[in-house]
């Protein structure tokens, strides 16, 4: 027992009486020093052994943290062996600073160097996923719908799993930093003289290696990765802040804002509009080696069949403003001809009373206007910016066959539903119709069949093609199946889409189909544009005629060289090409 616990206990007994403190009773603290003590003394060597594994763990960690970039295709060992500037300077300040500011400094540097490898790791999953970094300010809200995401592909215990996980992940990430900053600080205050000497040396290789430019592989030996990165993510935060206000200024102004309802495309009076977007339908899917044969086949074959039933269509490109998800982004980009390229802006611009295009039809009085929203599993206010009078989730479709996925329901069944729930209904007015369709949903397994149409029913018939389908499973971590698959269910939605107006478009149908981003990286590469196709589909040959001048291909699928727009651009020439009058709407 320590001299000084012996101490605290006898305090205020006689000194002739040695107390006696049984063993069940003595403080915590004195058993655990004495059963170290005398392991340390039975096993000195393997004791030894373990203060020197712990040592060289809180260096790898605390060095790899410093080092860890923040794309997966960047992860490669040349990273690791550099020197971070970072580290000398950590090291000089546990020098310089007394043992409780010291701890007080580990414990702090060690949670933030944790929060920061947490934050570089969730830079990963967006780039792989969305094609961009994370965004502290704005990007928590979605990690919900990334629950969500993994438990309608993947199952509730997988989601569960998932969600445990990353919970352990960021506790142990925090925890085990700020101990390893603590260790690692420990041991230069316990050889100061050596670590001083180590500092400075540290310090001139580092200088040397920067002034000189020298690389391993191609890699700067000296690093300043950690600093960079908090200077990176200081100014996202910096630049979301002051894009906010901005977007907001810019929200207010619309070219068609003060149209009268009369002046509102005019030339498409009488036709019964219908916009639909494709989900993950992008460039790749027709200029991929290994998804654009099957498309390509699949979209002159459909070419093919329209103008035999005699529909005729135009197609180029647009530029998403997203890409590999947050499909709702592509959809309001779209639609209201600004760039929304981020959560905050989605907020300002739903709030704003900025004309969509489809609220533009809704204006003129002269359109029905509804929407059909399978993707849609909970109340869903936008309605109100898309100017819809009426649509329906994926509750109110009367669905009872099996989710594919994240698909609530194949788009063969729900295009069907839409017809007897809504076009075929007899109306005073034409239809403007909002349609999303969601079966080219990652992770495209299963897939669902095109049944024949007669046979659709409450959706039952797709109980026997889930079961025989592939699982998420099968595909999600293999890049060559995954695109196989992806181009396999851009071929269904193609098909379901186009079939449709086959059996149940007139000389009044006129269809807007075009995609919302492109697929993943895994899928679309490292490198792909976030160019989208874009179609325009009718009979009467007038609609046709008023965007001759786009240069835009014929048939379903764009050329190689057709012209790519921004995705905003397309509301303001859509509603000039069919005669709408700008009267702008200034701030």
């Amino acid at each position: 027992m320590q001299p000084d616990t012996v101490e605290n206990v006898t305090e205020g007994m006689s000194p002739e009486v040695e107390p006696e403190v049984p063993e069940r009773t003595a403080p915590v603290r004195v058993t655990l020093r004495a059963r170290l003590a005398a392991r340390r003394e039975r096993h000195p060597t393997a004791v030894r052994n373990v203060r020197w594994a712990v040592t060289v763990l809180a260096a790898v960690l605390v060095l790899g943290a410093l080092l860890l970039p923040n794309r997966l295709t960047a992860l490669h060992v040349d990273r690791f062996l550099r020197i971070p500037v970072e580290a000398i300077i950590g090291a000089a300040v546990a020098l310089a600073l007394p043992r409780r500011p010291r701890l007080v400094v580990a414990v702090l540097s060690g949670a933030a160097l944790g929060a920061l490898t947490i934050v570089n790791l969730l830079d990963m999953g967006f780039d792989e996923y969305l094609g961009r970094p994370f965004n502290v300010v704005l990007d928590w809200e979605l990690l919900p719908d990334a629950q969500s995401y993994i438990q309608d592909s993947m199952g509730r215990a997988v989601e569960i799993g998932a969600t445990v996980g990353a919970v352990v992940l960021v506790l142990l990430s925090l925890s085990l930093m700020a101990l390893a900053m603590v260790r690692l600080s420990n041991l230069l205050a316990l050889h100061k003289q050596v670590a001083t000497r180590a500092t400075l040396a540290a310090t001139t290789v580092w200088v040397l290696c920067s002034a000189l430019g020298l690389q391993i592989m191609g890699v700067p030996i000296a690093s300043d990765r950690t600093a960079g990165a908090v200077a990176i993510q200081a100014a996202r935060v910096r630049d979301t802040l002051r894009d906010e206000a901005e977007f907001q200024k810019v929200a207010k102004v619309d070219e068609f804002g003060n149209t009268p309802p009369g002046q509102l495309v005019p030339d498409l009076r009488g036709k019964d509009m219908i916009f639909t977007f494709i989900e993950s339908y992008g460039r790749s899917a027709i200029e991929d080696p290994v998804e654009a044969p099957g498309v390509d086949a699949t979209l002159d074959a459909r070419t093919k069949a329209l103008a035999k039933a005699g529909f005729h269509a135009k197609s180029g490109w647009l530029t998403s403003a997203t890409y590999g998800g947050s499909s709702w982004l592509g959809h309001s980009t779209t639609m209201s001809g600004l760039w929304i390229s981020n959560q905050q802006r989605y907020r300002t611009l739903m709030a704003s009373d900025h004309m969509s295009l489809t609220e533009a039809f809704k204006k003129t009085g002269d359109w029905d206007t509804v929407g059909i929203m399978p993707g849609v599993q909970k109340s869903w206010p936008e309605s109100k910016f898309y100017g819809l009078d009426s649509y329906r989730n994926a509750f109110q479709m009367g669905y009872k066959g099996p989710k594919f996925s994240w698909s609530t329901m194949p788009d063969q069944y729900a295009l069907q539903q839409f017809q007897n729930l809504e076009h075929s209904k007899k109306r005073s007015k034409p239809l403007m119709s909002l349609v999303i369709l969601t079966s080219s949903h990652q992770p495209w397994a299963p897939i669902p069949k095109m049944v024949p149409w007669d046979d659709l029913g409450d959706g039952s018939v797709f109980n026997a093609i889930h079961k025989a389908g592939n699982k998420p499973s099968d595909i999600i971590a293999s890049s060559p199946k995954s695109q196989a698959e992806y181009g396999k269910s851009v071929q269904y939605s193609v098909t379901a889409l186009t079939q449709w107006l086959e059996r149940y478009g007139n000389d009044n149908t006129v269809l807007v189909f075009l995609g919302d981003h492109q697929p993943i990286a895994r899928v679309s590469g490292n490198h792909a544009s976030r160019d989208v196709p874009i179609s325009i589909v009718a009979k009467d040959p007038k609609v046709l005629d008023k965007i001759d001048s786009w240069g835009w291909s014929d048939g379903l699928r764009p050329a190689h060289d057709a012209p790519v727009w921004k995705m905003s651009a397309f509301r303001d020439r859509f509603l000039t090409a069919y005669g709408s009058t700008p009267h702008p709407k200034k701030d």
